[in-house]
């Protein structure tokens, strides 16, 4: 008789909103899209192709884009259009597809008025520990997606959670994108994601950025995508809430991110291939 394998995540979390879209509850969700915006119209177009593809998947989806790139590797790095021209263009991105939308926030400063436009703000990998930051989010009664620092452990990730939640603010997301190991790598420690887990908010394993290798390309972060869906589905074997993945139509001529970057056409497969891991593990 075929037995459900045990899931090792299977700890209690509190369900968190991201608009429409209820994560924690035991239903997968992915979080997609490109890592900056680049022009009004692709990004509009590349959300609605983002939202069929959830929609033949049977899968709930959130779309993702920066306005502003603030941690590049070189100062003449491509940022984003900023702060208002890029809310305005999530905006049309969002009422388009369908789809919540998330972004990163890097100054306390800005946390207001993104949260007036987008679903759920991102508080960045390296700006983890920020205090007034995480507490700026966190008073705008959005959901808040924290990115776990490649310098920090699990535990370190409940007291930034703890500094959302002392707004009053429970809807908290925790994601992890990998940890620095010797130079110009990273790893993921899945001994970790039950960790994070236990620390009771739903866990997001980030697997495109996993595969970064951090100023790895001349004074650009390099990746090697091949590698992310394979972590993807290890982390859907484990029983993670959600899959951060960054998308693109031709990663190759993204100023940003582009080596790890999935490319949009083979992501119907890779969604495909999440569903097919969580059934065979049991759900």
């Amino acid at each position: 008789m075929q037995r459900d394998a045990p899931d090792p995540l299977n700890r209690a979390t509190r369900e968190v909103a991201i608009g429409p879209v209820t994560v924690g509850d035991g239903t997968p969700f992915v979080i997609a899209g490109p890592c900056v915006i680049e022009e009004q119209e692709a990004l509009v177009n590349l959300a609605c192709r983002l939202a069929e593809m959830a929609d033949t998947a049977g899968i709930a989806m959130v779309f993702k884009a920066s306005f502003d790139k603030a941690n590049r590797t070189s100062l003449g790095s491509f940022r984003g259009p900023g702060l208002e021209e890029g809310l305005d263009i999530l905006a049309q991105a969002r009422e388009a597809s369908g789809l919540p939308v998330l972004t990163d926030v890097h100054l306390p400063e800005q946390a207001e008025r993104v949260g007036q436009s987008v679903d759920c703000l991102q508080v960045p990998a390296f700006l983890c520990r920020q205090t007034d930051l995480a507490v700026a989010c966190g008073e705008t009664g959005k959901a808040v997606n924290l990115k776990k620092g490649q310098f920090v452990d699990a535990a370190t990730m409940g007291r930034t959670a703890e500094k959302v939640e002392s707004t009053g603010n429970e809807n908290v997301l925790l994601t992890e994108r990998g940890t620095f190991f010797g130079y110009g790598r990273l790893v993921v420690d899945f001994a970790g994601l039950d960790e994070l887990r236990a620390l009771g908010r739903p866990v997001v394993l980030d697997a495109t950025h996993s595969v970064q290798r951090p100023s790895g390309a001349d004074g650009q972060t390099g990746g090697d995508r091949r590698l992310a869906p394979a972590l993807a589905r290890a982390a859907a074997a484990f029983g993670v809430d959600g899959h951060f993945f960054e998308v693109h139509p031709d990663p190759d001529s993204s100023p940003s991110d582009g080596p790890n970057m999935v490319q949009l056409d083979d992501f119907p497969a890779v969604l495909t291939s999440l569903q097919a891991v969580r059934d065979a593990a049991g759900g």
